[in-house]
């Protein structure tokens, strides 16, 4: 199929196939680098390593809030 077929049938889409392509499109641009995954799994390894360094979200979001008024 070429992309002027594509472009041409996606008017003809119900929205909820839209929707199906758009979260696959942000799949295929949002993948992470190598770089991205080794801080990710560094982070994970950290935290596992020492959990207590952690807070709860509730406690983060209120910070969150008072800092920046979210």
């Amino acid at each position: 199929m070429s992309k002027a077929e594509i472009l041409e049938a996606i008017p003809k889409l119900t929205p909820e196939e839209r929707d199906e392509i758009r979260l696959k499109l942000d799949e295929l641009d949002d993948q992470l680098t190598g770089q991205e995954l080794a801080l990710i799994d560094a982070r994970i390894a950290e935290h596992e390593a020492n959990p207590q360094s952690a807070i709860p979200w509730e406690d983060f979001k209120k910070d969150l809030e008072s800092k920046y008024g979210l």
